[in-house]
């Protein structure tokens, strides 16, 4: 009785602290807001681009409008047009944070510290920094603990160097991979796009704040094209395109960025019903509001639901727009817009109050300074992130391979750039970090192997091939790793539009994915699919891998090759990863967190949508579906138990690994809804679970269902190791 009793009290004493230090917050806030004039006001409200400011253009700025904090300070890429040798490393970048930070603290009237948000969807986009895989790479590991380890140290890496706010991970549900940005985001499913991003918030907000991205629907667009208007109905977004962002809400995600596209006629930046009712009434945000870069200006220039640029900055803070990421609108036409009336100076103070309470929060007033950080690059964990990431899709039993092969050929495009297999938003690299795919072959096999490589042919680029030394290559080795796919690789040959994104122009880098490079088709792009086939006509033991930011077609592939494994952007380690589950020092069991179809005319296809009847042309299932993942294991499901409780629905099973290694095992659970008062989903994911399992030995496995937000009704609950590879299925009422 003692023991409730102290623990009744401690709780109490708890409650008491957090309400005591949440009012005194609230009061600094108030205090400091009445001191403030409205310049000083949108100033906090402003974060304009900083990676080229110089000091006197910094102190002009913040001596006509201090603003809240700049965005991209640290960022090293084309468009910034920092290098290696030029842009910041961690000790430097400490030296600017507080160099500006110290300005902002002694020489504003009222001294209040800036922040820094940088960009952080799978690492630091900073010079030196550790490249984890991209979105649908984390994804496809379906390993939350893991996920959560990579939140960790990316926020742990970026505050290190001067962040408060991380911009990541991306949330965006992705059904038309021919959207540039489908790399960025955890695949087609809310539940699994949910379940990783939470895991990675939980592990960044250690150290920072994560800006969650894109609020909302952006994954959708018409035509695939970036930024173009979603057209869905409202059951359908909040069910399948809202539904992820609330479960980050939930687990306490302190950012959300609105998007560039517009829903139903609507654009988010402006939509105060999204920003307003269902953000912060009914999901209880409290955090703050970015615009994305010039997505207010965009009001007027693109949707054209603001006549001039001084209504879209009404429009956006009225609608709930905390920030002004670039600060184009809100630093040039806020204040007339409160000085005409366009605004109350109401919206204006609790946006302030947002800002002003997140720097407190973040202890910015009390410890404004970094200290000095050492340099460092998480190799074990990005190797780890990569192994688990990497999809077996197809294997006749040639691997894993034999450490003892005499020659091996390893070909293609993407076999031996380092570039194209770390994905958008990743800093310039010192090629020393980065293990491309020769490179990993030729650490893990025996040092007598014979490795011979011939590039082939480029990702886009016609006239860059030379297919004969390929071939001949192959001739000469006892099996071909071919390595092929996409690249996000931006140049500095490349043109920027004003948002960063990249603009399609006579260039022909390897650039076909990332923002602003929409496809047409899913095909491979330039000459590589004719470079499979020829070496293919060899008649040799063939390897493919594809390296890729959105489900390209594997037809010719799945045909031709002895075993065929697909890698999302591995990262820095990814050639490690792939070269140790070629070799079998590592048992795959990464998991498809997006579907891959035959054609580009079947988009959009997912895997909970209705089945539908065949097409003239081919089937109407994907090649390979979500969920959908070989191990050199197999693992067999039994003895399915089901528990109604109270408030929920006790699933249990076992999976016993009955093949010849030790490995892991996705286990996946589907609830199917037999019948509603809107049309169902085909089945829904509920649950899943990346478990490690020795040869012979058994786990009992279990899951639960909340059944607060299911109609009573007849369900149909599903075990399996693929969407559409069900073990284990029984139906129960609710």
């Amino acid at each position: 009785m003692k023991t409730k009793l102290y623990i009744i009290v401690a709780l109490c004493f708890l409650v008491s602290c957090t309400t005591s230090k949440k009012d005194d917050i609230d009061k600094k806030v108030d205090n400091l807001l009445s001191k403030m004039t409205l310049t000083e006001k949108i100033g906090q409200l402003c974060c304009p681009i900083g990676f080229n400011l110089d000091d006197e253009a910094y102190h002009r700025l913040m001596g006509t409008l201090p603003c809240g904090g700049f965005w991209a300070v640290l960022r090293a890429d084309p468009w910034s047009q920092k290098t290696v040798e030029t842009g910041p490393d961690a000790r430097e970048s400490v030296l600017i944070f507080n160099k500006m930070q110290r300005y902002a603290v002694e020489n504003t009237r009222l001294g209040i510290p800036i922040y820094f948000a940088e960009e952080c969807p799978h690492g630091l986009m900073a010079v030196g920094a550790t490249v984890y895989p991209t979105g649908l790479g984390l994804a496809a590991t379906w390993d939350e603990e893991l996920l959560y380890k990579v939140g960790d140290a990316i926020g742990a890496e970026a505050a290190g160097r001067g962040a408060q706010f991380g911009y990541g991970p991306v949330l965006d549900i992705a059904r038309d991979p021919r959207w540039s940005r489908v790399e960025e985001g955890f695949g087609e499913d809310p539940y699994l796009s949910g379940m990783c991003g939470s895991a990675v918030i939980r592990g960044m907000q250690k150290h920072l704040a994560a800006a969650v991205k894109h609020f909302a629907a952006y994954g959708i667009p018409e035509g695939g094209h970036n930024g173009a208007a979603a057209q869905t109905g409202p059951n359908k977004l909040m069910s399948d395109y809202l539904s992820n962002f609330e479960i980050a809400v939930k687990n306490g995600a302190k950012s959300i960025m609105t998007s560039y596209n517009a829903i139903d006629g609507v654009p988010c930046t402006s939509n105060s019903w999204l920003l307003k009712d269902v953000l912060r009434e009914q999901w209880g945000f409290n955090g703050v509001v970015f615009s994305d870069l010039g997505s207010i200006w965009a009001l007027h220039s693109t949707h054209r639901t603001a006549e001039n640029q001084l209504i879209a900055t009404a429009q956006a803070i009225n609608a709930g727009v905390d920030i002004d990421l670039g600060a184009s609108n809100y630093g040039a036409f806020l204040k007339i817009a409160v000085e005409n009336g366009l605004v109350p100076i109401e919206n204006v103070d609790d946006a302030v109050r947002r800002v002003l309470r997140f720097k407190y929060e973040a202890g910015l007033f009390d410890n404004p300074y970094i200290p000095i950080p050492e340099s460092t690059n998480d190799n074990e964990l990005a190797l780890e992130t990569a192994q688990k990431s990497i999809v077996l899709l197809k294997n006749d039993g040639i691997l894993p391979l034999k450490h003892d092969v005499k020659s091996i050929a390893v070909i293609g495009p993407n076999a031996d750039n380092m570039y194209n297999q770390l994905g958008d938003y990743t800093a310039p690299q010192n090629q020393n970090h980065i293990v491309t795919v020769l490179e990993g072959i030729r650490n893990r096999a025996n040092s007598d192997t014979k490795i011979v490589y011939a590039k082939g042919c480029s990702i886009r680029d016609t006239k860059d091939a030379d297919f004969e030394s390929a071939i001949k290559a192959a001739k000469s080795a006892d099996v071909t790793i071919l390595v092929v796919g996409g690249s996000s690789a931006r140049d500095f040959k490349t043109s920027y539009e004003s948002t960063g994104a990249a603009v399609v122009n006579d260039h022909i880098s390897d650039m076909d994915c990332g923002e602003g490079y929409d496809r047409v088709s899913l095909e491979l792009s330039g000459l590589q699919e004719n470079l499979i086939k020829e070496i293919s006509k060899l008649h040799k033991p063939l390897i493919i891998v594809y390296i890729e930011g959105r489900p390209l077609l594997k037809n010719t592939a799945d045909e031709v090759a002895d075993a065929l494994l697909t890698a999302f952007y591995p990262g820095e380690q990814g050639g490690n990863a792939i070269a140790d589950v070629i070799f079998g020092n590592y048992n795959p069991a990464g998991r498809l967190p997006i579907s891959q179809p035959r054609n580009t005319g079947q988009i959009p296809i997912y895997y909970s949508q209705p089945k539908p009847h065949d097409y003239v042309e081919c089937e109407s299932t994907p090649l390979f579906c979500f969920g959908y993942g070989l191990s050199y294991s197999d693992f067999e499901y039994n003895n399915l138990n089901i528990k109604k409780l109270e408030n929920e629905i006790e699933v249990s099973f076992d999976v016993k690994n009955i093949g010849k290694y030790h490995g892991d095992e996705v286990v996946q659970l589907y609830l199917r809804d037999e019948y509603a008062t809107i049309t169902p989903a085909e089945k829904q994911l509920k649950g899943f679970k990346r478990i490690n399992t020795k040869k012979n030995d058994t786990q009992r496995v279990t899951f639960t269902i909340p059944t607060a937000n299911l109609e009573p009704d007849e369900f149909t609950i599903m075990v399996g190791a693929s969407s559409d590879d069900i073990r284990l299925k029984e139906k129960i009422v609710i």
